[in-house]
């Protein structure tokens, strides 16, 4: 999975492909799922945009999961 560098304690919002095993996208976020869009690089902002624009068609929909270890 891609996925952006986390501080620690922080939350991930995980986007499972719906067509590869194995593949998507995690963005860091907050307890309820949120996404600092401010805090992105613009990249990873337009990312972050375009996986939820498919989801259900590309993606699952996103899991919270707390950053292990990190």
């Amino acid at each position: 999975m891609n996925s952006a560098t986390f501080p620690p304690g922080n939350y991930e919002l995980r986007f499972r492909s719906l067509y590869n095993p194995g593949r998507g996208y995690v963005f860091p976020c907050d307890a309820d799922g949120s996404v600092d869009l401010a805090a992105l690089s613009a990249g990873l902002r337009a990312k972050y945009l375009e996986v939820r624009s498919v989801i259900g068609r590309e993606f699952a929909l996103p899991a919270i999961l707390r950053c292990a270890g990190r």
